[in-house]
């Protein structure tokens, strides 16, 4: 039997785009998958690159998470798309999605998959970089964040930003969201900026919000293009060693 996860609904979070928010959210959902965890994954994102990291082709009038926003939406379900990994279903962004207006629900993403977690153990959400009601509801909906950051300025800049909402968000709208941790991505321990980043974020949030990182490795963007995982791609990999690590490092959180 399975043990049940702390935090059943995990949104993978970063203010700044190009931090491997994607990549790591794909990765983690086959990682758990592989497990025997029902995960499903949602893309909030509009630039829809979850479905192309699973090898699946989004089309305009395919279902996907931003019908769930409309005024007359359809239930949860209608909106999951089957993948070739097994235990692992996705709810796909829509590519076209222009935004939200003249609305201030906070909890909609949260009620829509309120049903969903009886279905599965896991619930990942890639969030998009903006700050918009999109994000909110995604904040508002997880249970735990986990913040992939390339560990150079900006990257770091990215990560305060998003901790600033972070805490925003738990103070009004999710008093129960925690803060699991930071997973450097892109690292190189060779160059001593990613080193001084990395003790910068230590001394911010503390060595134990501090994740197993995620090396630089090309393998992970040659598995993206290809629509698989890195540990089918290339399970020998550094890239698949760094992703099957942080699974079990989040399995005991």
């Amino acid at each position: 039997m399975l043990e049940q996860l702390a935090y059943p609904v995990l949104a993978i979070s970063n203010r700044k785009g190009g931090t491997g928010k994607t990549t790591t959210a794909v990765n983690l959902a086959v990682e758990f998958a592989a497990r025997q965890f029902r995960v499903l994954l949602v893309d909030t994102d509009s630039q829809g690159h979850c479905a192309l990291g699973l090898g699946i082709r989004w089309r305009s009038g395919m279902p996907s998470v931003h019908d769930l926003f409309k005024d007359q939406p359809p239930e949860w379900s209608e909106c999951v798309l089957k993948t070739q990994v097994p235990g692992l279903d996705l709810i796909p962004a829509n590519t076209r999605f222009e935004g939200l207006w003249g609305s201030e629900d906070t909890g909609i993403l949260k009620r829509s998959l309120e049903e969903a977690r009886s279905y599965y153990d896991l619930i990942l959400l890639d969030t998009p970089p903006s700050v918009d009601l999109v994000l909110i509801n995604a904040l508002t909906a997880a249970s735990g964040v986990l913040i992939p950051a390339v560990p150079h300025h900006l990257g770091a800049e990215g990560v305060r930003q998003l901790t600033q909402l972070f805490y925003r968000v738990a103070s009004r709208d999710n008093p129960g969201l925690k803060l699991l941790g930071i997973v450097p991505v892109m690292a190189d321990p060779q160059v001593p900026g990613h080193q001084a980043v990395v003790r910068e974020l230590q001394q911010a949030f503390g060595p134990g919000r501090m994740l197993r990182g995620i090396r630089r490795d090309q393998r992970l963007a040659e598995a993206f293009a290809a629509g698989q995982a890195i540990r089918d791609y290339a399970p020998r990999s550094r890239g698949a060693m760094d992703y099957f690590l942080l699974t079990e490092q989040l399995l005991k959180i």
